[in-house]
């Protein structure tokens, strides 16, 4: 590491066999910043929630200022000065002359573009607006956005009524034709993040060892706090803490799998059975690269499109999808708002991971957007109006929260993409069917 100023680089590295680690933002770092004018780093993040919310439950009273949340709301209550809930927004385009609105409702949330009707390879959608964001603000990064996911399936072919899987499966796609698989492996993240791994021959050796990625870069990270203050010392400990606390929960995870009396079972053996596990581990990971400056934008599948998955840790044994088709039964329809609840409460340890991450003069979410969405309201009717969408941080200044807008009529969602675009200094004219921005969102 070579330091030729007297500010650190807001590009250094710490780099050792198999391991590059970038730093977080640093008190030493700011003196280079403010030198070249740049302003703070901005991150925006769409995280999707599958197959809509009671919206009942999920829409606030009142209009203007944030009362008290509702039911399906209520975990994220510290955040609400910051939050923006926005009722009445639709994606006209998610319905198609096929049945097919669970793949129509994922791949048009980001893109507000209709799809193209086919089970092949020919298929055909928009550049999603993480991506738009990725082009202009994820250029100076090493990683322009990362997908992730927590229920992945590399299904190809038709998945539902006529549309390809790939309408289904991604979320973010970088052009018209080319979607983006979302990682749902933390092993993979994390190598992808911190270590080029080499074949995997001899990440198996690697982990056999037990040896951390950061061992090889100590003496670089000994060296450098020498040549910090007393609170940058703390930021570089805590930021190792965590990698280091990452690394243990991904090797136990895989030495669980490794263990396992279920040698059938396929499963990439480096994800936590628990899906709150899974789900705050990929979350960590994700902080981290936000932290370190190696992504500002980011798309995230809390679950899949028509997903069966079920969640008995909350008591809640019946699968997902057949709830989500409750036919006005109050209880499925509760059993459903268990699990949004439950969704939205791990939503909530993203943002609060974010909060606690000092940013220079603030923290991630101070300088962070993340909207938290569906592509349908009522499951049971496959509605693509009325969609449950809130926005959440300080959007370095930009984001006035603390709002429930509620609109008379149905509003295109791409309203909403276009807003988020501006504030994030990623300015477009139009997006997807947008109609303008939306005033009362911004600072």
């Amino acid at each position: 590491m070579i330091i030729t100023k007297a500010a650190l680089s807001r590009r250094t590295f710490l780099r050792g066999s198999g391991a590059t680690l970038a730093l977080p933002l640093l008190d030493a770092m700011t003196p280079a910043l403010t030198a070249v004018g740049k302003e703070r780093a901005r991150r925006l993040g769409f995280v999707y929630l599958p197959m809509g919310a009671d919206m009942p439950r999920w829409t606030p009273q009142g209009e203007g200022a944030l009362g008290d949340l509702p039911p399906l709301l209520a975990s994220l209550a510290r955040h609400r000065s910051r939050m923006t809930v926005l009722t009445n927004t639709e994606l006209k385009h998610a319905t198609l002359p096929v049945n097919a609105n669970h793949a129509s409702a994922n791949c048009t949330f980001l893109s507000c573009a209709p799809a193209k009707v086919t089970e092949g390879s020919d298929y055909h959608l928009a550049t999603t607006v993480d991506q738009i964001a990725a082009q202009r603000i994820g250029k100076e990064t090493a990683l322009p956005s990362l997908e992730l996911g927590l229920e992945v399936l590399a299904q190809v072919g038709g998945c539902d009524n006529g549309l390809s899987c790939a309408y289904q499966n991604c979320l973010s796609w970088s052009s018209p034709t080319m979607p983006l698989a979302p990682e749902g492996d933390p092993r993979v993240l994390f190598e992808r993040l911190f270590g080029d791994g080499g074949s995997a021959a001899e990440r198996s050796a690697e982990l056999r060892r037990n040896k951390s990625i950061l061992d090889s870069v100590l003496q670089q990270v000994a060296r450098l706090q020498r040549e910090l203050g007393p609170g940058d010392r703390g930021m570089v400990d805590q930021y190792l803490d965590s990698v280091r606390e990452i690394e243990r929960r991904i090797q136990k995870a895989e030495q669980q799998g490794q263990e396992s009396a279920l040698p059938a079972l396929e499963r990439p053996i480096s994800v936590p059975a628990s899906w709150d596990e899974h789900a705050k581990l990929m979350f960590d990971l994700l902080v981290l690269a936000l932290q370190a400056d190696m992504t500002r934008v980011f798309t995230f599948q809390l679950g899949r499109e028509g997903s069966t998955r079920s969640y008995p840790q909350i008591g809640v044994s019946e699968a997902h999808h057949p709830l989500s088709h409750h036919g006005n039964s109050p209880e499925k329809i509760l059993k459903l708002g268990k699990i949004t609840a439950y969704h939205v409460s791990t939503f909530g340890y993203l943002l609060d991971k974010l909060e606690t991450i000092r940013d220079g003069d603030g923290t991630l979410l101070d300088h962070a957007l993340v909207m938290l969405g569906s592509g349908m309201s009522n499951s049971d009717a496959h509605d693509h109006r009325n969609l449950p969408v809130i926005v959440v941080g300080g959007g370095g200044g930009k984001h006035r929260g603390g709002r429930h807008i509620r609109y008379a009529d149905q509003t295109p969602l791409a309203n909403v993409h276009l807003t988020l675009l501006g504030m994030m200094g990623a300015n477009v004219e139009k997006f997807g069917d947008s109609t303008g921005k939306i005033n009362e969102m911004m600072a």
